[in-house]
């Protein structure tokens, strides 16, 4: 057997100079990354209080134990199903699924994952922030007696935004190298906490019907299965190529990564959802919330453990969707480099997180956010997975660079850069979507016509298939005719 390259991207990478790509084409000398690189950064990145917190929303919504673990369990199964296979268009096509989409929605219509993506990593960015930021606040308070003012807070949050800032400009192999050290250190300390509440914990813990969010079992448990489980998967839609990018196609194999990629979701995901489920159970405070709960509940001994979980959990999380965020604003704007991409969205996140702490009801704000962006991401998704299945996933790598690069024509121009049965279709299937909603701050009127259960995953997905392959049933080819490229007067090209 040959040796086997370094599994880091790049022979050149430098571990003191950020990254210097953005979402150009990866060149094959640097795809060095392996499936199970994969692994590490779903499991490191998300062993973490933000979808722990998730765990907890799926009670506080008035499910018992048995209720929330299936709700968010089934949900995440069915949403990493649905999501891994979306890493073969970074591992096909050398760029991030954003730029990669231009194949299937033009080079301009690709626009459309650039802001969902951004989105969705705003969001994320947010909700890790918060809870990193409350675990070490509230840890430190019981520890050391530092007040628990509004100041301590700001500044809390701060430090983890400035540190995971840090992680993303300096790019994916400080992400791989960050979730490496992560997973073993999440790890021992979700077992530590299993220890330290096990004597809490009422596995016979009933819902409680005068809770449910919606007013009875089964809306209820759906909206935990949507907004808990398949939720936390769907976030992913845009993220994956971000590092299946980094993996050569010539030495690994799309099942190979596409399974790495489902092992590390589900392992990633259900792992912190359930012990926040397991210790919302025997910590829940409804006025508290669950972090200030967890941190007054637990045994001085464990509020080190805490702590780190705040602090390695929220950079490992962060870590990643800033480096997200960076890419699709750099998509988006390709006048900023990267990393001013990356400092630019870093500030709009901690601008969310004052919000949510100080303004927003924090557990509606996460709700609703996580239903209305999995209402644009799953159409999104699915017309993309369904160009895939059409294209057999083949793309022409410098035909998907002509948006970044200020050139127009090529295989993906189709009309001005967008291809419109795709994103009318998109358009169709995220109407539907939002309108299947059905939330504690609002019941769309499929959602109503469903009894009050949320059908948003199902039904935007659906309906935006459905509505391709009826505008695109007469199209003949199923793929865009080669054009001239051309430069725009005065436009350099741009790697």
């Amino acid at each position: 057997m040959g040796h086997e390259p370094d599994p880091l991207p790049g022979p050149e990478a430098d571990l003191h100079a950020p990254e210097k790509h953005g979402v150009d084409t990866i060149p094959e000398a640097e795809r060095t990354a392996r499936p199970r690189d994969l692994v590490a950064i779903l499991v490191g990145a998300n062993l973490g209080f933000t979808n722990i917190v998730f765990g907890w929303l799926a009670v506080s919504y008035g499910l018992g134990l048995w209720a929330a673990l299936t709700a968010t369990v089934a949900g995440t199964l069915i949403g990493a199903a649905f999501v891994a296979p979306l890493a073969l268009v970074g591992l096909r096509s050398g760029t991030n699924n954003s730029v990669g989409s231009g194949a299937y929605f033009g080079v301009r219509g690709r626009l459309i994952a650039s802001v969902i993506g951004v989105l969705l990593s705003t969001g994320f960015m947010a909700v890790t922030v918060w809870a990193g930021g409350e675990a070490i606040v509230a840890s430190l308070a019981r520890l050391v007696d530092l007040p628990e003012s509004d100041t301590a807070y700001a500044v809390g949050y701060a430090l983890l935004a400035a540190a995971a800032t840090l992680a993303a400009v300096y790019g994916f192999r400080w992400i791989v190298l960050l979730n490496r050290v992560a997973a073993p250190i999440m790890t021992v300390v979700i077992v530590l906490g299993l220890i330290a509440f096990r004597s809490d914990i009422d596995f016979s813990a009933p819902s409680d019907p005068a809770a449910y969010a919606l007013g009875s079992f089964w809306p209820t448990w759906l909206l935990a299965m949507v907004s808990t489980g398949i939720a936390g998967p769907v976030s992913f839609v845009t993220l994956t190529g971000d590092w299946t990018r980094y993996v050569s196609p010539h030495r690994h194999s799309g099942r190979s990564v596409v399974r790495a990629t489902g092992l590390g979701m589900v392992a990633g995901l259900v792992v912190p959802q359930v012990f926040g489920v397991l210790t919302a159970v025997a910590t829940f405070d409804p006025d508290a919330g669950y972090v200030a709960g967890l941190v007054h509940a637990a045994p001085a001994w464990f509020l080190v453990p805490i702590l780190v979980c705040g602090l390695v959990g929220a950079l490992g999380q962060s870590g990643i969707v800033l480096y997200s965020m960076g890419l699709d604003l750099d998509a988006i704007l390709p006048r900023l480099s990267r990393v001013a991409s990356t400092v630019l969205v870093a500030a709009t996140s901690i601008g969310l997180v004052f919000l949510g702490k100080f303004v927003w009801d924090a557990e509606e704000s996460v709700t609703t956010f996580v239903l209305v962006l999995t209402s644009l991401a799953t159409p999104w998704a699915a017309i993309t997975l369904t160009g895939m299945w059409r294209t057999g996933a083949r793309f022409s790598e410098p035909d998907l660079q002509v948006f970044n690069q200020r050139r127009h024509g090529g295989a993906y121009w189709y009309t001005a850069g967008w291809n419109l049965p795709a994103t009318i279709a998109w358009a169709v299937g995220s109407a539907v979507g939002l309108l299947s909603n059905s939330s504690t701050s609002f019941t769309g009127p499929i959602a109503d016509w469903c009894s009050g259960v949320d059908v948003s995953f199902f039904t935007s997905g659906a309906a935006g298939v459905a509505c391709y392959l009826l505008l695109t049933a007469r199209g003949g080819s199923r793929t865009a005719p080669a054009s001239r490229v051309t430069a725009e007067a005065g436009a350099p090209a741009r790697r």
